[in-house]
């Protein structure tokens, strides 16, 4: 039986218990995966102010606001979004802090929801901040904890980083009390805090005096971890002195279940790093390895040091992520046997049935538009059978993108810009203003569904409601365009098909900007009417209906069959069939 005060935990619900025992009263956050749940989490507690920024540089703007107002706050995002808040970061590092603050940045090794593998290590290294790496959910708790202390103690942003195994792996993690904590009083003090270029230069000296400081002191620090026993942030393991390694985060456990017999280095402030502890380690073995994901942060730095590594990226990959097998054969030891079905038939991620943003692809793909797209649900949409979606950059980049695309071919009738609502507000507002303000005669296709949707349905600025669930004012995106200066505006439903089909054709074709809005709900926050649809025997088998790529829609014997358990009833396919060959059923038999 666990303990009352222990509980299984993932590791980001074990973040956000950190920050409320910290007596965090802040966190402001983008969502977005594998990042996501630590400010969901956070929102639980009353004690703590929780909301989603319209992107991240707001995120981190709010957060050290409210660290100069004196109370401790968190701001959450995945690696992409350290880009987008870079310009905040860089200068709050300048700056240092009144009330500790953090940022909590999720790599994502092996894009598995990403546009690519960013290390976010750099980033504390380039900006000059500490930046530390838990390796199980108990260690996400304690280092954030940590991380507050280290940020008031040193003036400084501390980084967290964690990546997608860490934030969604569960572990067992002992809950501590909330310590409250009396708001610092706010000093006017624009010496620091005023980052003009001559207090910038001044500021940039203490920056480095402050992580040399920390450089000196990382090899000792420790934290109180479960059980309230003090531990080594950065800890040697001594085993088999013949092979020493180096590591830190989810590859400490690689190594520890694929060599526990080796001695080990395990770095939990992976910036700076502890190098008298590495000299000291290096030291004590016959042969030093580095074990890393990522690129080789930790290995160009020791081997700057003038320490001789036996080993590094050279035995391993800079892609993807590892795993205790990949270290086995690594190292010639035996590789442990694991079941791989090799002919298991691939599954291609595809939109949900009844998704609304369907319709919309399928009249895109039929009138062959270039479509210049966004990060969201709808990049599934790239995929066959629509095929209907030309590029994809970052948050945001589609409006942009389409605005260069119709300056290079000089027309813009042949090409939309299609992005999300959340996108929209993320960084999608000032490409349509730049749309505006430089005579574009594009198109851009906002697909409001009401929601965050690939990120699991967080709130966003239009739907209504804060982080919280709470009633929140709802920005009206139409009105938004008009203010941006844009006169030609239609919202439209896409399961509509004929008129949303007339209105792209409309739009395009006029040589004014325009914004086409697509207005409904996510298939999976507001049910369709539960009646499943069927094919008649008026079928043609022209197979029209399969095209839209429904997944309730399938091949049977031959010719279309609608899956009743599958069908939500949105009536897509009933819309495009062009025989009315598709009917609605009550109880989901197949037409005979």
């Amino acid at each position: 039986m666990i303990p009352m005060n222990k509980k299984i935990m993932l590791g980001n619900e074990a973040f956000a218990r950190g920050a409320y025992e910290a007596g965090v009263k802040v966190v402001s956050s983008y969502p977005g995966t594998p990042s996501t749940e630590v400010t969901e989490n956070a929102a639980k507690y009353d004690d703590i102010h929780v909301e989603w920024a319209p992107n991240e540089k707001v995120g981190v703007e709010v957060a050290i606001g409210a660290s100069i107002g004196g109370v401790r706050s968190l701001s959450c995002m995945k690696h992409v979004g350290l880009n987008v808040a870079a310009d905040p970061f860089f200068t709050a590092a300048y700056t240092g802090v009144t009330g500790g603050a953090v940022i909590l940045v999720a790599d994502d090794n092996g894009c598995h929801s990403s546009q690519n593998e960013q290390d976010s290590r750099y980033y504390g290294r380039s900006a000059g901040v500490p930046m530390l790496e838990p390796s199980n959910a108990q260690e996400c708790k304690d280092y954030i904890k940590l991380a507050y202390e280290i940020s008031e103690k040193y003036d400084t942003v501390v980084l967290i980083r964690s990546n997608t195994r860490i934030s969604h792996s569960r572990g067992l993690v002992e809950q501590g009390e909330r310590i409250e904590r009396d708001r610092i009083p706010y000093t006017k003090n624009i010496q620091k805090y005023v980052a003009m270029p001559a207090m910038a230069k001044k500021l940039h000296i203490a920056q480095e005096k402050r992580m040399a400081q920390i450089a000196s002191d990382c090899g000792g620090m420790s934290f109180e971890g479960a059980g309230g026993n003090a531990q080594k942030l950065n800890t040697i393991e001594m085993g088999d002195p013949s092979i020493g390694i180096i590591t830190s985060g989810i590859c400490y456990q690689y190594v520890k279940e694929a060599m526990s017999d080796v001695s080990i280095l395990k770095i939990g402030m992976i910036n700076p790093l502890p190098k008298k502890l590495i000299e000291e380690f290096a030291a004590k073995v016959d042969k030093l390895y580095v074990i890393e994901e990522g690129n080789p942060f930790f290995e160009e730095q020791i081997r700057a040091m003038g320490i001789l590594l036996a080993g590094g990226k050279d035995l391993f990959t800079i892609q993807g992520e590892y795993s205790a097998n990949m270290i086995r054969k690594a190292f010639g030891r035996p590789v442990a046997d694991i079941t791989v079905i090799d002919d298991a038939p691939a599954r291609p991620p595809l939109l949900c049935a009844g998704c609304p943003h369907r319709g919309l692809f399928h009249v895109l793909s039929k009138l062959k538009k270039t479509v210049l797209g966004d990060i969201g649900c709808y990049t599934l949409a790239s995929l066959p059978p629509t095929s209907a979606m030309d590029a994809c950059l970052c948050m945001g980049a589609s409006i942009s993108m389409a605005h260069g695309f119709e300056k290079a071919a000089g027309d813009s009738k042949d090409t939309v810009a299609v992005l999300g609502d959340s996108t929209f507000f993320h960084s999608g507002i000032t490409g349509l203003i730049n749309m505006s303000y430089n005579g574009a005669k594009g198109t851009v296709i906002i697909l409001d569904n009401r929601i965050t949707g690939m990120t699991g349905h967080q709130q966003n600025p239009a739907t209504g409601k804060n982080a919280k669930g709470e009633e929140a004012p709802a920005v009206d995106i139409a009105t938004l365009c008009r203010a941006c200066g844009v006169k030609n505006i239609v919202e439209v439903d896409p399961f509509n098909v004929k008129e949303l089909e007339e209105t792209i054709k409309t739009e395009t074709a006029r040589e004014e900007l325009s914004v086409i809005i697509t207005k409904r709900p996510c298939a999976l926050i507001v049910k369709q009417p539960d009646i499943p649809y069927l094919v008649t025997d008026k079928c043609k088998n022209c197979k029209m209906c399969m095209k839209i790529g429904c997944p309730a829609i399938e091949e049977k014997d031959g010719r279309p069959f609608i899956v009743p358990d599958r069908c939500v009833g949105c009536g897509l396919c009933a819309e495009v069939c062009p025989f009315d060959a598709i009917e609605i059923t009550k109880d989901g038999k197949e037409a005979k």
